[in-house]
């Protein structure tokens, strides 16, 4: 095929395709050794197309230290630019190859709480819509990079800025307090939020997911209490959900994984105040992956209504 006059064909911009192939493993995986192994080749052949690039383009693509090594700056804008293209040409691969084959296994990450509380009660949905998806779920205890971990996609909280893949925006949440029915009977409804600084609260520790305590969520609803009431604290916050639904006391609810069990009845939301975070729930696809139907589609079940019963 001919370019068009005055342009250059990519061969002449691009030397060495299986130089970017090789560079985008080692920029997802973090490792030439890792790299090598996904790709079948040696480590010093993948040394060699990475030092090729380097040296085609003047410039160095990863700070290399004693037993790691790191995307610079420019390898940073490099590796977008090069895992959403190969990302672009799997899908079309996975589209021709698949076609009327049975869908293989779809391995989803996410926290726990978003686990139990949203995905679980879900699941007889997605099996209606899609049967023979087969679903691996797999708990983070933290954000890991998903250049390092091997899941097809992973539901985060944050503000959808990751260097590591590719965010669609799920929804964003609302923060409110939330307890047993039994509880409400057995003390009161707090009608302000002194009132609710003084009943029993049941703590959730403040972590990198996202999660709020109670000084943090009060200080956001903009009131300051000289002390707070806890009765009992927990490291993770479905420990604290738990715990508000056995009467234990209030616990901080985040819409959209307590939905359902707002709706059974088995907590009830305590209406003295509510705060909107600005982040919000993302489904993460790692560069290198296709968005495929099946990810399309898991993500319209992800953002659809509490589940019917």
């Amino acid at each position: 095929m001919k370019t068009s006059r005055g342009t250059k064909g990519y061969r002449r911009i691009v030397p060495s395709l299986t130089a970017l192939v090789e560079f985008e493993a080692v920029g997802r995986l973090g490792s030439f050794t890792f790299a090598a192994a996904e790709l079948g080749v040696t480590q010093s052949a993948v040394s060699r197309q990475i030092r090729f690039l380097e040296e085609t383009l003047d410039v160095r693509l990863f700070q290399r230290g004693h037993r790691s090594i790191k995307l610079t700056a420019e390898g940073e804008a490099l590796y977008q630019v090069v895992a959403e293209s190969m990302q672009k040409i799997a899908g079309v691969f996975d589209r021709l190859s698949t076609t009327g084959v049975e869908q293989s296994e779809l391995v989803l990450a996410s926290t726990a709480a978003f686990s139990q509380f949203r995905l679980l009660p879900r699941l007889a949905n997605l099996k209606k819509l899609n049967p023979p998806l087969q679903l691996r779920l797999t708990t983070q205890m933290f954000t890991a990079d998903l250049r390092h971990v091997e899941v097809d996609a992973a539901v985060r909280y944050g503000n959808g800025q990751w260097t590591d893949g590719t965010s669609t925006l799920l929804f964003d949440v609302d923060i409110f307090p939330v307890c047993s029915p039994r509880f409400l009977e057995e003390n009161g409804v707090p009608t302000s939020l002194e009132q609710l600084a003084s009943m029993a609260l049941v703590e959730s520790d403040s972590t990198a997911e996202g999660w709020m305590d109670w000084t943090e969520w009060f200080r956001a609803v903009g009131y300051r209490p000289s002390r707070l009431n806890k009765v009992l604290r927990c490291s993770l916050y479905t420990d604290a959900v738990q715990a508000a639904r056995y009467g234990q006391g209030i616990a901080l609810g985040w819409s959209r994984l307590v939905d359902d069990l707002l709706m059974t009845g088995e907590l009830v939301r305590i209406e003295v105040a509510t705060f909107t975070p600005a982040e919000c729930y993302f489904l993460v696809v790692p560069h290198g992956r296709t968005i495929s139907p099946v990810i399309t589609q898991l993500i319209e079940w992800l953002r659809g209504d509490p589940a019917t019963r």
